[in-house]
């Protein structure tokens, strides 16, 4: 009988390359698209749209000027324009991605710039209704501010969510309220927990846009 040696009974070490994550994806994080595409069992596309929302730090309710960060046009896409209607923002979109992605056909639509549920109740239900009527859109998803929401929208949004897919992304940014005011935010993390365990609590997909690395934060 061949006896072990110390050199057998040590764990061999895993093959970084070959290990696949519980996720399902090599990559030692889920990624956004390997997340849709388990969602859906295919690739799916946001499709930028710019509705014509604005932020009350931006039109005075709370402040002028928005965060020190933001800049809207820069992450905007050439078609995304408030003037435009949604069922045409979303059609050019769709044209607009087609060069890189020509066998995707089936779409979210991203309401993106600025916070896209400061309005009142009905004109968002005439904003998402009009793109959730599109045959190649199957759900929303919806970029705000955690101070731009309320029980009525959470209510609204989590009846949306019953028929399509509907996720909630909050601008968290830092979980420091000096860091939340130095970067003008103008809310604060209190607010954001609220936000998120409200819409936890009905059940809507929540996800959050954090900045890491701001001056003076550390962990």
């Amino acid at each position: 009988m061949n006896k072990k040696t110390s050199q057998d009974n040590k764990t061999k070490p895993v093959d970084k390359e070959k290990q696949v994550y519980s996720w399902g994806d090599r990559r030692p994080y889920n990624s956004y698209s390997n997340y849709f595409k388990k969602e859906f069992g295919q690739r799916v596309q946001k499709l930028s749209i710019d509705a014509g929302f604005t932020c009350p730090n931006r039109d005075g309710k709370i402040g002028y000027g928005g965060c020190t960060f933001c800049d809207n046009n820069a992450f905007n896409p050439s078609y995304c324009e408030p003037s435009k209607s949604i069922t045409q923002q979303i059609d050019e979109g769709i044209e607009f991605h087609k060069w890189r992605y020509d066998k995707v056909n089936k779409y979210l639509a991203y309401f993106q710039p600025h916070s896209n549920t400061y309005s009142d109740i009905e004109t968002l239900r005439k904003l998402y209704q009009e793109a959730l009527s599109h045959p190649n859109i199957i759900g929303l998803v919806i970029g705000t501010r955690p101070d731009c929401v309320d029980t009525e929208k959470l209510d609204y949004i989590a009846e949306l969510s019953k028929d399509y897919y509907i996720m909630l992304e909050y601008g968290i940014e830092s979980c420091h309220d000096k860091t939340l005011e130095r970067i003008n935010r103008g809310h604060t993390f209190s607010q954001t927990k609220w936000a998120i365990q409200e819409s936890v609590k009905r059940e809507i997909k929540t996800g959050g846009h954090i900045i890491f690395g701001l001056p003076s934060e550390t962990k």
